[in-house]
């Protein structure tokens, strides 16, 4: 028996996948989503979402992408977890798709595996992964009630990250490199009104210390040159996110940061295969533009298959 043939895979069960599954679907094509872990992608791990459009109180990130996978489900997409794509390869008219638990064949693939977060990429960093370094508040942060906690990025996420720590750290340290928040200006006048909240300006970690954890980090102001040393129990990084691309092996066209390049369509350079949301090379990262992404992908996908059937499938490139 050969591999199962779907019209569209998608790789990756975050905002853009799902949207992309759920357009798909609707439209009435085969459609299969293959996620690595479980739906929801990053902002399954956010705590609250406030600009996500008409949710004007917020919503949390679990309860928004739950019900984004229950509508997709609704309309016919096949929702495989624990599911790693680790190879596609183009055949005549359709891919094979390779994961770690089984084969596929499908029409056209939208990429959809979005971004993890950078590392420091400074001494301890690894060594204390789990053992007070983490990388997703809303995970770990009721493991330091009570605690000393650092932050680590001056973006969004860090900001919102900090604000959500101090309902378990007795003390939040934001640390960041600059002299300004890259944070939107609503997060960031909320941010440095917080009592519990101390920003460290234009200062880098250099090195994160501790024997059974965390209990020290290293700091630089990028200034002066001056060094100093914090006492913490924990550290939170947000330095910014890499996408998840590794497993194409070069296989469609990047920017110099490992970005899939797209056109408007989401078409990438590969004919029948798309990207969408945090994994494409763009300027907003957001749920919001993720979801538009995906509606867009699916949309793009299904007139390459119609053309595809009638033999015209040649403007969908983008190189």
């Amino acid at each position: 028996m050969g591999a199962p043939q779907y019209d569209i895979l998608i790789i990756g069960a975050g905002p853009a996948g799902l949207t992309a599954g759920l357009y798909a679907s609707r439209g009435g094509l085969n459609t299969l989503v293959c996620e690595k872990m479980a739906p929801g992608g990053q902002a399954a791990t956010t705590d609250i979402i406030e600009n996500y459009p008409g949710y004007p109180e917020g919503i949390s990130g679990p309860a928004l992408m739950e019900s984004m996978e229950n509508q997709a489900r609704r309309f016919g997409a096949e929702i495989v977890t624990i599911s790693e794509v680790t190879r596609i390869a183009p055949e005549s008219g359709s891919f094979a798709v390779e994961t770690s638990g089984d084969a596929y064949t499908a029409k056209s693939v939208i990429i959809a595996s979005g971004a993890e977060p950078k590392k420091l990429g400074v001494s301890g960093e690894g060594k204390f992964t789990g053992r007070g370094v983490s990388y997703c508040a809303v995970c770990d942060g009721a493991f330091f009630r009570d605690a000393v906690i650092a932050v680590v990025g001056g973006g969004n996420a860090a900001v919102e990250e900090a604000l959500y720590l101090t309902r378990y750290g007795k003390k939040v340290y934001l640390i960041h490199r600059r002299d300004r928040l890259r944070a939107d200006q609503v997060l960031a006048d909320r941010v440095t009104r917080d009592e519990k909240i101390e920003i460290i300006w234009d200062t880098v970690v250099e090195e994160i210390r501790g024997e059974n954890g965390v209990s020290e980090l290293a700091l630089r102001n990028v200034k002066t040159d001056e060094e100093s040393a914090l006492n913490v129990e924990g550290v939170f990084i947000y330095v910014g996110f890499q996408p998840n691309t590794a497993y194409l092996d070069g296989l469609v066209d990047m920017d110099d940061n490992g970005f899939i390049l797209t056109t408007q369509e989401m078409a990438t350079s590969v004919p029948g295969i798309f990207a969408c949301g945090d994994v494409r090379s763009k300027e907003l990262r957001q749920v919001v533009t993720a979801a538009g992404d995906g509606s867009i992908a699916a949309f793009s996908a299904e007139k390459y298959i119609e053309k595809l059937e009638n033999r015209e499938y040649g403007e969908f490139s983008a190189s």
